[in-house]
């Protein structure tokens, strides 16, 4: 039986291309992004494309992950038409880059409403649904940056992404004699791409501060550092495969995490090191079964 899936945040990038690659698997699935009569009409009419030429079952829907109103409404709207949701792909997300102290709180603020609340807003609004139905799958798309070794200036960004990382964990442990499984996709964080397509402090007095002060070259001898090691941004499609693969594979044979193009910041180490120590804190407190998720149904 194929999969009803939703993917947060899938104008571009990771997301557009997790669409693609889940509707030729034979899934249905719904792109959800916001604006879709406006800013975003012309990637509705891309999708509807790409769905008519592949013969594939893949959709818009409107759906603004800053409004809990919103993501109520989109997945009530997907329990109605199909009555029942399967797989849920967090992969909303903001980027920026600068100094952390010219950054204001409201952007701050912003950026860990994308990045984070969101995250828990589609949660209560399909959890309910996948606890009733006794199995579910939640994708979370973390980065390189929440546990690696990270860059000058892309620290708020890694912040919020370890954030969500903590969060994906959590909801790991607590969903899992629910039925539901958890998978962290960790793409590699080093590219250019973080940093052109970045957003930029708004308190630019103060990033001034930095670029004049003893600070003036970090920006420029880290992005030519970083270049040298990851001259290329995550391959989106080879990402996209990568979840493909997760989502297809049998209940219970999920892995907690993978990573995709690893970059030399050795985050992949630091993230086995801390799965294995939760792992063992739940063995020595007696919850060694919220590790698998049951089977229920």
């Amino acid at each position: 039986m194929r999969n009803i899936i939703i993917v947060a945040g899938a104008a571009n990038g990771i997301g557009r291309s997790t669409c693609g690659k889940l509707a030729l698997a034979g899934d249905k699935v719904y792109a959800s992004m916001r604006e879709t009569k406006g800013r975003n009409a012309h990637r509705v009419q891309e999708i509807e494309a790409f769905a008519r030429k592949h013969g594939v079952d893949l959709r818009t829907i409107e759906f603004d992950v800053s409004s809990q109103d919103s993501t109520n409404s989109a997945i009530e709207t997907i329990i109605a038409e199909n009555g029942r949701l399967d797989v849920v792909v967090h992969n909303a997300a903001q980027i920026v880059y600068g100094p952390a102290e010219a950054f204001t709180s409201e952007q701050l603020a912003e950026l860990y409403d994308t990045n984070v609340l969101s995250t828990q807003r589609v949660n209560r609004a399909a959890l309910p649904h996948l606890r009733k139905q006794g199995q579910g799958l939640l994708v979370w798309i973390s980065s390189s940056s929440a546990r690696g070794g990270t860059s000058p200036y892309l620290g708020l960004y890694a912040s919020s992404k370890a954030g969500l990382d903590a969060l994906a964990l959590s909801y790991a442990g607590e969903l899992a004699r629910w039925g539901i499984e958890t998978t962290i996709v960790v793409p590699g964080a080093l590219g250019p791409g973080h940093y052109i397509r970045s957003g930029r402090p708004r308190d630019t007095i103060r990033a001034e501060e930095y670029a004049d002060g003893p600070t003036a070259d970090i920006s420029e001898v880290a992005l030519r550092g970083l270049a040298h090691i990851s001259p290329q941004d995550p391959d989106p499609e080879g990402v996209a495969s990568a979840i493909a693969k997760v989502v297809a594979m049998p209940f219970g044979q999920r892995p907690l995490r993978i990573h995709f193009d690893p970059d030399d910041d050795r985050a992949a180490v630091v993230d086995g090191v801390a799965d294995r120590a939760r792992a063992e804190l739940l063995r020595r407190i007696g919850l060694a079964d919220l590790l698998k998720p049951v089977v229920i149904r």
